[in-house]
């Protein structure tokens, strides 16, 4: 599985720049790579970023999470988010776990991995418990 160079860059967009908050992937069967399916702007909340994700498919996502230290320094992670709900395709989550390895060696700088089966594993205390 190959990987869309407008994903990569799109990555960096949110690693350097701060253009998005967030980024969902989906794989595109027909031209064997992972795609940018949404970006979400800086302004977008987390219930955004998780409302954008199907109920029952999967994708891969990053999620820009801003949060104020116990030193009360501002911090970013940026978490990788397998998103893989139990009500998907047998396909489609063999398919995304096969090739997720791949996709996520491309991007380098990611803080945290989340693998989900349900909204409540990726919850916005789980992203704030892992980055504390």
């Amino acid at each position: 599985m190959g990987v869309a160079d407008h994903s990569i860059n799109t990555f960096l967009e949110l690693q350097r720049k701060k253009v998005h908050r967030y980024v969902v992937f989906k794989i595109d069967e027909k031209k064997k790579e992972v795609v940018v399916e949404k970006t979400g702007g800086p302004a977008e909340s987390y219930e955004d970023f998780t409302a954008s994700l199907p109920e029952n498919d999967c994708r891969y996502a990053l999620y820009d999470f801003d949060f104020v230290t116990a030193e009360n320094c501002q911090k970013s992670k940026i978490f990788f988010i397998a998103w893989s709900p139990s009500t998907s395709r047998i396909r489609a989550k063999m398919l995304y776990a096969t090739s997720k390895e791949r996709f996520r060696r491309e991007l380098d700088g990611i803080h945290y991995e989340i693998q989900a089966t349900d909204p409540t594993e990726m919850d916005l205390e789980v992203l704030r418990d892992r980055a504390n």
